[in-house]
């Protein structure tokens, strides 16, 4: 008896410490953005530029009346660009816009034209396109690049090529470059082939893994300190940090970071499903449920069906207004390693394998094995084993640049 209660007891207790251990763990994560006081001094009376897109959101404190004749703060959001360009003492000169544009509404490899904002009436650069680094008569007369755009820490995701030609022209002008730091939210873990140098291109500039686990801040620290701009110039960096966050904080994204990511869960896929770029299938554009299903006309029928057609970030879906057979992955677990049995899948279910891989499967991949291991037949388990030793070449790596836990 005596026994029990103590035991009960000790179970009272023990869920007290859990759910005082809880309480302390919910912190906010605040975005370097936000950080305004660790900044806005370094651009101060200074001509500067800003690259970024609609991700580039801060949150402020802004007085109200919260009651009558009773004043109180509330916190409001605000783009990056409109909040600097309403400070006196900063010049926002103009802003570069990377592959979806400034307000991201653009599909995945659709020319970006440059404009002017409506709001402000800056001038927009796109570099997507033709145009992907600033060029000199761009910066010119400009003090400082201010780089601030939400990662998902994938290496065929391009803002991270953005960044290292942002700061390519920016070391060769003599400019220095502030990154906002963000949270990576595939940060947790570290997979998938990396990338050979003989395959490098918009999709892939670097030899990293496709998910690398580090913030875009840490990712900018690493292309200075491995010496990957051309001709190895480095440039004169600033990491602005995050506050109250680690590799395996959880964060919600609040902003698209392009089209066809609407969610955390279309986000954590990413990595496993975006290798369907680079083949006939289709996986989720011109739905709702995008990098969260894949499909095709030509699969064996199944119960799961859905029909792409034109949507918000897919105006030429893959099987566009066909019906595809496929799996619906949005009640999958949340994933802490890349998925190959969905790509294995997919290959096995198509007829005509010899057309299932298209002309840009390298360059997601990074590399011509993975295609050459699929054709051969190799399981996942057998794949993923050849990653392994490039994997651990790569942590030895990564370790010099962590900011964050």
């Amino acid at each position: 008896m005596n026994f029990q209660l103590i035991s009960c007891a000790q179970k009272v207790q023990n869920k007290k410490i859990e759910q005082k251990n809880t309480a302390k763990e919910i912190v906010e994560i605040i975005p370097a953005a936000s950080r305004f006081n660790l900044y806005t001094n370094l651009l101060k009376d200074k001509n500067i530029a800003i690259v970024a897109n609609q991700t580039s959101v801060v949150q402020s404190l802004q007085r109200a009346e919260v009651a009558p004749n009773v004043m109180g703060s509330k916190k409001i959001k605000q783009h990056l660009v409109d909040y600097l360009n309403s400070k006196k003492n900063i010049n926002v000169q103009k802003v570069f816009a990377p592959e979806h544009g400034f307000r991201g509404k653009a599909d995945a490899a659709e020319l970006v034209k440059d404009g002017k904002d409506a709001k402000t009436g800056l001038p927009i650069i796109s570099l997507y396109g033709k145009n992907k680094k600033p060029t000199a008569a761009q910066l010119k007369n400009i003090d400082v690049v201010v780089f601030d755009i939400q990662d998902v820490g994938v290496r065929f995701y391009t803002y991270i090529s953005t960044l290292h030609y942002v700061m390519e022209a920016c070391a060769e002008a003599a400019i220095p470059v502030i990154i906002l730091d963000r949270p990576n939210p595939n940060a947790h873990y570290i997979d998938g082939p990396t990338l050979e140098m003989e395959h490098t291109s918009f999709v892939g500039k670097h030899p990293v893994p496709v998910v690398y686990g580090l913030t875009i801040g840490e990712y900018g620290k690493m292309i200075n300190g491995e010496k990957w701009l051309k001709n190895g110039i480095q440039c004169d960096l600033t990491v602005i940090p995050i506050e109250n966050y680690n590799h395996d904080s959880e964060y919600h994204l609040e902003v698209r970071p392009s089209p066809n990511l609407p969610n955390d869960k279309s986000i954590n896929l990413y990595p496993s499903l975006g290798f369907f770029e680079g083949t006939t299938i289709n996986a989720g554009r011109g739905t709702e449920f995008q990098f969260q299903r894949y499909g095709a006309p030509f699969f064996p029928k199944t119960d799961f069906s859905y029909t792409p057609k034109p949507n918000f970030g897919a105006k030429y879906p893959k099987h566009r207004n066909q019906l595809c057979y496929g799996v619906d992955l949005s009640d999958t677990k949340k994933l802490s390693a890349i998925n190959l049995e969905w790509l294995i899948d997919a290959y096995q279910k198509t007829p005509k394998t010899e057309k299932f891989f298209g002309s840009t499967f390298t360059i997601h991949a990074g590399n011509t094995k993975l295609q050459q291991q699929i054709q051969e037949g190799l399981s996942a388990k057998e794949i993923r084993k050849t990653w392994q030793k490039d994997l651990e070449s790569f942590q030895q790596i990564r370790v010099n640049y962590l900011i964050y836990d």
